[in-house]
Order: structure tokens, then sequence, then C-alpha cells
């Protein structure tokens, strides 16, 4: 089936990526000619596991290609996936949706036949509803109909997440539309464990939901490991427990400084706003929008208290500035707040990220880009684990103490263990795990003994 995708971001690029290694013809549509011309050239704008592989091998067989001409693309196309972003309105917090609705403008003044439109952005509820109110007033003499079709995609495992996915949502009002955007799906080498048929607006809020559910999950372990480190619990053991539990699962119940990226701080956002604007308090929703912020530059605090409550003129080694692992996303990454408040204590900080350093090079102001683990550690005072990648966990812990000026190694992400980590010679600080200095400072019992020897 002829398939257009408009929008050739992270969810356009992957959605037509696998849907043309299902078999269908894509044709991804962007009104960046730069980086249709970059596409073209078997240039990605984003790092994504597989991904440009899977565009090459699609493109050179003919099942993939790049235009800026809508038009040409819509022509003998069955259905056309609006993939733009939807980011927050800087005013009010609300989901801008000037793309989408400016997408839908041009598909009714450009479609050339019968067509269903295909909602794969992350849209408020009812935005579906006002899509379609654009494509019927356009009074073309075709049959348009609007789907919501929500991804589910986690960065760093897209395509897998694609091709295989937990369930696949096809919110629709018009049994045509729905049966075209299943025949999409339903080719015999895809892997879905669940079709869910909706209609198109509970689609539409079942996507925010999924995310804000998950969201609550992420805030809720790591408050769970602020008080582990004051009792004196350990949060892999704690998490684990909870875990098995069938009505929770272990996803999702790893401590760390706070979530980020694309979809997380986004949709919390809009969900709460969209909650509100039908008069319906979200406050669990909004607490974890409120605490994730807090814990984001907290976590500057905590190398404050390794470093002796100082970091004035010392040298700060951050391993990993994206998000997450596997990803060059940078938005709502933890590091950012991190480096800005140690800077503002007055910390020179070096940094290395296998694939974010471009990206932050945008964001980040008198930070030394360095080309390796080794590199950035070198002549550091504390040396702080932001990233889970997989290559820090290959680490020559020796050769790393061995380069740097003091000892203090913190780890956001409890990626390491502590025994192999202090065996080289570092205090080890970490989340959600007994710290003797932490502990002893706010362990109530400790408190009534410091107090009594007053």
């Amino acid at each position: 089936m002829k398939v257009v995708i408009i929008g050739s971001g992270y969810v356009g690029l992957v959605a037509g990526a696998c849907f043309a290694e299902l078999g269908h013809h894509i044709v991804c549509v962007d009104n960046d000619a730069r980086r249709v011309l970059a596409l073209r050239n078997g240039v990605i704008p984003i790092y994504e596991p597989g991904l440009k592989e899977m565009v090459k091998a699609n493109v050179a067989v003919g099942r993939l290609s790049f235009t800026e001409d809508l038009e040409s693309a819509l022509n003998g196309a069955r259905a056309a996936f609006i993939a733009v972003g939807t980011p927050p309105r800087p005013t009010d917090g609300h989901a801008d949706m000037k793309s989408v609705y400016a997408v839908a403008r041009a598909i009714a003044e450009k479609a050339s036949g019968d067509l269903v439109v295909v909602d794969k952005s992350t849209v408020p509820v009812g935005t579906g509803d006002e899509v379609e109110h654009i494509l019927k007033s356009a009074n073309r003499p075709f049959r348009f109909a609007v789907v919501s079709n929500p991804e589910f995609l986690r960065e760093g495992a897209a395509i897998d997440d694609f091709l295989r996915p937990d369930r696949v949502v096809i919110g629709a009002e018009d049994g045509w539309a729905s049966e075209i955007v299943s025949q999409i799906y339903n080719v015999e080498s895809f892997k879905c464990a669940s079709m869910l048929h909706t209609s198109r607006r509970s689609a539409e809020l079942l996507k925010y939901a999924a995310n804000a559910f998950l969201a609550m999950k992420i805030t809720f372990i790591n408050e769970i490991a602020d008080l582990c480190e004051a009792a004196g619990g350990d949060i892999r053991d704690v998490a684990d427990g909870i875990g098995l539990d069938s009505r929770i699962g272990r996803k999702f119940l790893n401590a760390g400084p706070g979530y980020g990226g694309s979809c997380f701080p986004k949709d919390t956002l809009a969900i709460s706003k969209i909650a509100r604007d039908y008069r319906v308090e979200l406050r669990t929703v909004e607490t974890v929008i409120q605490v994730n912020q807090s814990r984001k530059r907290a976590m500057a605090l905590r190398v404050l208290d390794a470093c002796n409550g100082s970091v004035q003129n010392k040298t700060i080694a951050i391993l990993g500035l994206a998000f997450k692992a596997d990803t060059d996303d940078m938005r709502d990454a933890p590091s950012i707040p991190l480096v800005q408040a140690l800077q503002d204590f007055g910390a020179h900080i070096r940094a290395y990220d296998p694939e974010a350093m471009d990206n932050a090079r945008k964001i980040f102001s008198n930070v030394t880009f360095c080309g390796g683990v080794i590199e950035a550690a070198a002549g550091a005072d504390a040396v702080v684990v932001m990233t889970e990648w997989n290559e820090f966990r290959h680490i020559n812990l020796n050769t790393l103490y061995s380069r740097m000026a003091s000892s203090v190694f913190v780890d956001l992400r409890n990626l390491f263990s502590e025994n192999a980590v202090v065996a080289a010679g570092f205090d080890y600080w970490c989340i959600g795990r007994k710290n003797a200095v932490a502990q002893t400072l706010r362990d109530p019992l400790a408190v009534q003994r410091r107090t009594a020897a007053i």
C-alpha cells in the first residue's frame, strides 16, 4: 500500500522506515529542504540504533523515499500519517497544534482522492474532530476520514517497539478508515501482541494517560529511593520486590535523576492542562511534574555533598548528557539543570557522551567537551555518571582513578557495583542505597544520640 508520512522527525522517520520494512511503499514528506536532501543522501538527523541501516536498505529497494512535494506524494496514497511536533506552548504549557492543523489544511488542498488521515502525533483530546472539520470544510470531492493511531516508542528501542509492539491502538469513527489502518499493520511479518480498536477520543486520551502513568511510576520509585537512603534500605532490593508483583511489574522502577526526553515532560504537562480545561484536577500528575523538576536540580546538591559541601573551582566530569542511553536526545535531559546548577556553584565542567555532544553544544556554555571517558576525567575532582550508556559499564576503574585529582565517584544511575568502585579507590555515592555519611546525618536514632551527647 502507498502511505505518506508527513514529518520526518523522530516519530515520522521511525514510522516511515518501519512501514517500508513491512513492505509498504512509503513517501516521507518534510518542508525542511536541507533535511530532505540529507535523508536522500543517507544522513540521519537523529541517533536511533538500527535506523540508519533500515533507512538505507529501504531506500535502496525503492520502498522509501523523501520529498518536499506533498501533492505528488499524496497521488495514489490511501493513507497519510501526520507526524509533526506538538511541543508545549511557552505561554501556557498546552500542546502547540499549529503544525498539525497546518498539515491538515495542506492535505485538504493537495489530496487527489479518498484518503484516511492518521494522527500519529501526540495530540490533545478532540484534535481528530478539528482535523476532520478542516478536511471536510475544504469541500473537495473526496471522502476523508481521521484516525488516531498513537505511538508508544521508547527512544533507543524504537524499531523493536514499532515492529513488535505491546499493542496497536486504532481510534476511529469510520469503519472504512479503521479497516485501512488495520490493513497497514496486518502484514505477515508484523508481530503485535494486541490490536485495540477504540473511539478516536479514547485513543487520544490513552496516549497521554499511558505516559503520565509511567512518569508517576518513575517519580514514585525515586522518592522511595530517597527513603531507602535515609532509612538504610537498598532501592535495588525494594524495586525487585515491588516488581515481582504482577500488578506492578519491574519496568520503570530504576531510581535515577528524574525523567526527561521528548514525551514524559510535555505529555504530563499537556494532560494536566487538558484536565483543567474540562474542570478536572489531576493532582497526582501535577505533583509528579513538580517533584520531577525539583529532583533534577537536587542532583547537584548530591554532588556538593560528595565534594564536602563545595564545588567552587573544582572540576567535575559528567559522563552522559542525553536523557537516556541509546539516543542523542537532550530535550529536558536531567543533565541540563545538573550542569547549570554546578556551574552556578562555581564548578568547571568536563563532559562526554557517546552520541549527544553535538546537541549538547547548542545548550551549554563554558563546558569542555571531551572525546572519551578518560579524557573527561583527567584532573577531575569528581566524576558523575548521568546516563546509563553501556559503554560506561566497561570503564577501567583503576585507570579512571589514576587520572583523577580526587576520589569522588557519584553514580546517579546505579550503574556500577559498589564493591568494584570502592576497590579501585573511590568514595562511592549512588541512588537509593545506604551511604554511611548520608545515613548518619538523617537517621532519627543517630540524631537522638547526637542530641543526647550535646
